[in-house]
């Protein structure tokens, strides 16, 4: 495909609008129903490490401003979701969960700086391994980042905890950066397999929701109905009405009808 810059920074800006505002339905989610239950907390954390050897990446490879974007704002959105679970999963104070953001952001920040500064002179000089390394290791991160959450799909035979609006757009923004690398001069190998990998990872969490998710709400509707069938009051209703009628003759005439029967016709 022939390069085309305008193309190139045109989808690259969309990938990164999508990739910026992806993760506010799941903090919004979070936020509102005050629990991360089913969010696997290892999922934000990696995907915040990542976003660091992603964005290192990106600057040392002079790749559009977007694409340099991106990572930045993935890191620190996702080390944001990374802090709810710590304040409403692990039920961390709040000062204590501010703290930890505004450490987790200060030691990724000056690790990225301090990594940009060590490996452009190899980079320069034509040595492409030190570079490679952090865009194949960025890509490995967020792929094993999945890993935590597919287990919790598998254990609670569900998807539980996301937004499949966060999932989605994820995806949606995954497409637009493969896009605008494709108008590149040259197409970035590592950073398309990471674009592309995060669209295959998250259409399979999209299609475990789409497939497990009717099947667990009809799972539950079958269970209350086993439990409301069982219920006391429920089996006594149901012996009320087997109930054999008695004789509610009285006593006298009961045994003067039992002696006639017994003195036959005279």
């Amino acid at each position: 495909m022939p390069a085309n810059h305008a193309a190139e920074n045109a989808l690259g800006t969309l990938g990164t609008i999508c990739w910026t505002v992806q993760l506010l339905p799941q903090l919004w989610h979070t936020w509102r129903t005050k629990s991360t239950e089913g969010l696997s907390e290892w999922l934000m954390l990696t995907w915040g490490i990542a976003g660091t050897f992603l964005g290192t990446y990106s600057i040392v490879q002079n790749l559009n401003i977007p694409l340099i974007l991106q990572p930045q704002l993935f890191g620190v959105l996702c080390l944001i979701s990374w802090v709810q679970c710590q304040y409403y999963g692990r039920k961390r104070s709040r000062a204590a969960a501010i703290a930890i953001f505004v450490t987790s952001v200060a030691l990724f920040a000056g690790f990225e700086v301090g990594m940009i500064f060590a490996i452009t002179p190899a980079y320069n000089a034509g040595n492409m391994a030190p570079v490679q390394f952090f865009g194949i290791f960025s890509t490995i991160l967020i792929a094993g980042a999945l890993l935590p959450q597919y287990y919790e799909i598998y254990k609670r035979k569900e998807v539980v905890g996301i937004s499949m609006l966060f999932m989605t757009v994820d995806l949606i923004g995954g497409v637009f950066n493969d896009l605008s690398l494709a108008f590149k001069d040259d197409f970035d190998v590592v950073a398309g397999a990471t674009y592309s990998l995060v669209v295959l990872l998250d259409g399979i969490v999209i299609l475990c929701a789409l497939i497990l998710n009717p099947l667990a709400r009809r799972r539950r509707k079958r269970e209350a109905a086993v439990a409301s069938t069982a219920e006391p009051g429920h089996e006594g209703s149901n012996n009320e009405n087997l109930r054999i009628p008695m004789d509610t003759r009285p006593p006298t005439e009961e045994k003067k009808n039992d002696v006639d029967i017994e003195q036959g016709p005279a």
